[in-house]
Order: C-alpha cells, then sequence, then structure tokens
C-alpha cells in the first residue's frame, strides 16, 4: 500500500474532481476524495476499483479539517504525491446586485480554499519527491469574464499564484501546474447562482462558447501532473480566449461589453 502513489482532490465528489480520480485510481493511484458533500462522496467512491479510494468529509476553508484529512491520508499511504486544489463554486450575473454573503463564499471557497490547500500541503510534499501542486483554474483566468466578476478575479488569483509557486518551489523539488479548462459540462455550471436568475451555462452558451466534457480535463490532469508546461489550456474556448487575449485584446474587450444579462 505505502509504495502506491497517491494523490489528494478536493471538491472529489463530482465534476472534475471526481473525473480525475476515477482516472488516476484506473491507474493503480490511491485516491483521496476530499468535500463538503457526504452523500456524493460515497457515490464517487463506488465507482472507484476496491481499496483504492478514501473519502474525507471537509471544507477547504477549515484549515483544522485540511491538517486532520492529510495527515490521515499519509499516514495510511506513505506519501503524497499530488494535490489537487480542485474545490470551487461558481456565481454568475452583475457585480452591482450580487448579494455580499455570496461574494464573501466564492472568494473564501475559490481562492483562500486553494491557498490553504498550498500552505498547508507543502509540508506534505516535501516529503516525497517529484511530487506535484495541481490547481484548477479557468478560462475565465485568461479574460476577465463579464457577468463572471468575481468567479473570474478568483480564477485569476489561482493562476497567478501557480505562477508564484512554481518559482518559490522549484528549489524544494515540487511541481506546481495549473488546470485552465474552458467551461465544463458539470452541475456548477446549471444551478442560477444566488442574486442572478441566470446560470454560468447560459451565460457561457449566450456568448456561443464552448462546455468541455469533463473526461477531457482528468486526462489534462494526468497530462500536467506528468508534464512541463506550467498551464495547461483545455478545450477550444480556452484556447480562443488565450489567442484573442494576446492578439485581438481590443476585440476581446468590445465582445465583453456587448454582454447583456
Amino acid at each position: 500500500m505505502a509504495n502506491e502513489r497517491a494523490i489528494f482532490i478536493t471538491g472529489g465528489a463530482s465534476g472534475i474532481g471526481r473525473a480525475t480520480a476515477q482516472l488516476f485510481a484506473g491507474r493503480g493511484w490511491r485516491v483521496a476524495l476530499a468535500d463538503v458533500n457526504p452523500a456524493m462522496l460515497v457515490e464517487t467512491a463506488a465507482t472507484i476499483p476496491q481499496g483504492l479510494a478514501t473519502t474525507y468529509v471537509m471544507d477547504v476553508r477549515d484549515r483544522d479539517a485540511w491538517v486532520e484529512a492529510l495527515d490521515a491520508f499519509t499516514a495510511m499511504t506513505g506519501r503524497l504525491d499530488v494535490l489537487f486544489n480542485n474545490a470551487g463554486i461558481g456565481l454568475g450575473g452583475p457585480l452591482a446586485e450580487a448579494p455580499f454573503d455570496a461574494i464573501d463564499r466564492v472568494v473564501a471557497i475559490n481562492f483562500m480554499g486553494v491557498l490553504n490547500g498550498a500552505r498547508i500541503g507543502h509540508a506534505y510534499l516535501a516529503r516525497t519527491p517529484g511530487s506535484c501542486l495541481l490547481n484548477t483554474a479557468s478560462a475565465s483566468a485568461i479574460y476577465g469574464s463579464a457577468g463572471l466578476a468575481t468567479y473570474s478575479a478568483t480564477k485569476f488569483a489561482v493562476r497567478a499564484l501557480t505562477e508564484a509557486l512554481d518559482g518559490e518551489w522549484a528549489a524544494d523539488g515540487i511541481k506546481v501546474r495549473g488546470l485552465v479548462p474552458a467551461f465544463i459540462d458539470t452541475p456548477l455550471i446549471d444551478a442560477p447562482p444566488e442574486g442572478s436568475n441566470r446560470s454560468i451555462r447560459t451565460v457561457v452558451s449566450d456568448a456561443g462558447m464552448e462546455i468541455t466534457p469533463v473526461e477531457r480535463v482528468a486526462q489534462a490532469a494526468w497530462d500536467a501532473v506528468h508534464g512541463d508546461r506550467l498551464q495547461t489550456l483545455v478545450g477550444r474556448t480556452a484556447h480562443r480566449l488565450a489567442f484573442a487575449a494576446r492578439w485581438m485584446p481590443g476585440s476581446l474587450r468590445k465582445r465583453m461589453r456587448q454582454r447583456r444579462r
């Protein structure tokens, strides 16, 4: 057991986290599924080969819970090869109409949760040669997305953290990698966020952007962990936004200004 490679995944009960856990477990890895939803954790663990999945009910905002879960998982596996900072929530609609508690919650989960994982996870990753911190950003981290201002800002922060820690942690032998997926076909983009009458899926579809299958992101996570690329773009929308942000920033700005509720 102790010689098997191990990955700890936040937001592991559904979406990108679930698909990534299934892919890594399918290739012989031990996986820790961390999430706030105990029922979904049980459901996801049941889809993974017996003996390879361990579940932790935890909130990424809770630093004590981070320590408790990582202590327990590494005591069992003897190592931590990958910490996948993946948990996140959405918030759509005009910023001027967003409730402050909804804004605070998105910032706390999407950015502070990632920062907590990095700060606390470093000590565990440093014990395993060639380990990797993997962070989930978003295509919204390429150019600020009108109608998704708070969400976009948190994902810009995650992208910046990835770049900063790539420099800081190189001497420690820890790789830092980022995923920059387009909008993914998960429940996250379906529910109308608090304070809005439009889901992220609606905003994305109205803008003519692609919604990427979750399995493509899981494969990108595998490739990121095993490759040299700092930020991995996933999906046609992410690549198009990156191209436009670099070569056609004026056109992209005009497009964002034309968006309506």
